[in-house]
């Protein structure tokens, strides 16, 4: 019975090893940034689909956005931009330009520019995504840049 019960603990071990090591391949860098791209993707789609709910689901509970003010905390960012989901047509837009992910892959930058309902780019977004237990990727830390007559994508000086 000994050997029984050593030859399960060894599996089970084998297979908890091999089921890490899996996760941790399939799990590449690039990856993680395709999934906070689509996950930015996703939230940028709320505004165009002028859907509050759908928003307010991408926020961490200790989210901080700045801007004129600091919002702090899902409830309060909830509220903040619920202004911008009301009328039929949304007031801008926003994409992911740039997408990273830290080696660890718990947090990732998304930035890209920002455009009004015409299609100006008026300004640029900053955000910080933090990866959940659950693998759900949700926003920590979102600065906008303030209006401005910002050159097309890609033609800004390299910083």
């Amino acid at each position: 019975m000994r050997v029984g019960r050593a030859v399960r603990t060894a599996c089970g071990i084998a297979l908890a090893l091999g089921m890490a090591v899996a996760s941790a391949m399939a799990e590449t860098n690039e990856a993680l940034r395709e999934q906070v791209r689509q996950t930015e993707i996703a939230f940028a789609k709320t505004m165009a689909d002028r859907d509050h709910a759908a928003f307010t689901s991408f926020l961490a509970e200790d989210t901080v956005w700045l801007g004129r003010t600091v919002l702090r905390g899902k409830q309060q960012v909830a509220d903040g931009w619920k202004r911008f989901y009301e009328g039929k047509e949304a007031p801008f837009s926003w994409e992911p330009e740039r997408v990273e992910v830290n080696d660890s892959g718990a947090l990732g930058i998304s930035t890209g520019p920002v455009h009004d309902p015409a299609g100006k780019r008026i300004g640029t977004y900053n955000s910080i995504w933090r990866r959940g237990p659950d693998g759900k990727w949700t926003i920590i830390f979102d600065n906008g840049c303030p209006p401005c007559d910002c050159p097309p994508a890609g033609t800004a000086p390299p910083h």
